[in-house]
């Protein structure tokens, strides 16, 4: 009876835990969102500027610009705040970007 019992339990568990990774897998990560907005952005582009296209469209953000771009923006504008004579700007930069 015993024996019974616990595997109906296992079976209870088991069918619980699928039901709930199921319920995960339904939904989209960020990246297979983003893929399925650049996708429909890239048209009927097809062989290399698709692929130039879709390589592109990957990398921004949501606000339409790079990593590096959104990166280049903060660091003027912290060079900005700093009062360093223009000269120094690239020295700066350089340090900031690497960052």
């Amino acid at each position: 009876m015993k024996t019974l019992l616990s595997a109906i339990a296992l079976a209870l568990a088991g069918l619980a835990t699928s039901a709930h990774a199921a319920d995960d897998a339904k939904k989209p990560t960020a990246q297979q969102s983003k893929m399925t907005t650049c996708n429909k952005e890239a048209g009927d582009k097809k062989g290399d500027e698709r692929k130039a296209f879709m390589s592109e469209c990957l990398k921004k953000d949501s606000d339409g610009k790079t990593a590096q771009q959104n990166k280049m923006k903060t660091c003027s504008a912290d060079f900005k705040k700093t009062g360093k004579p223009t000269g120094e700007r690239q020295a700066f930069m350089k340090e900031c970007l690497s960052k």
